[in-house]
């Protein structure tokens, strides 16, 4: 494993529901969810534009860029569906279950994309892989306690 970049995927995953609580704070002192996840997107684009700019990242011709699947395209749709369903779901739900909830989630649609071989090479499902998955499944219900009356 490349421990550089599992501790780069630690930190983005502990700032997820940071985001998702300033993001929450966000759209309570504004006019809502989708405000503040559309500035959550602003706001990164315009970093992400700086970074490209510094680096001096080469970029593709519009004539690549026409080329391409429409469907590649549904990257960003899915995070500003992520961003804005999160922004609406941490007050109610709070940070872990959201969490607890997302990785859930990532984990059974990943061993389906990964088993499969969707957009990339397929890596069968074995029984180590499906007991992860249960102790993830054991984890969510630990967190969300679904049994306490609220």
């Amino acid at each position: 494993m490349n421990w550089i970049y599992a501790a780069l995927a630690l930190l983005a995953g502990a700032l997820l529901p940071l985001q998702a609580l300033i993001n929450a704070r966000l759209a309570h002192g504004t006019t809502g969810g989708l405000f503040a996840s559309a500035c959550s997107f602003l706001v990164g684009t315009i970093a992400l534009a700086m970074v490209l700019l510094v680096t001096r990242q080469a970029l593709p011709s519009l004539d690549t860029v026409a080329r391409l699947p429409a469907w590649i395209w549904l990257g960003g749709l899915f995070g500003a569906a992520f961003v804005v369903v999160a922004t609406l779901a941490i007050p109610r739900i709070g940070a872990s279950s959201l969490v607890a909830l997302v990785v859930l989630g990532q984990m059974a649609a990943s061993l389906a994309l990964d088993h499969f071989g969707v957009l990339q090479a397929p890596k069968p499902v074995d029984m180590l892989r499906i007991l992860g998955a249960l102790l993830i499944i054991g984890g969510v219900l630990l967190v969300l306690q679904p049994w306490k009356a609220r």
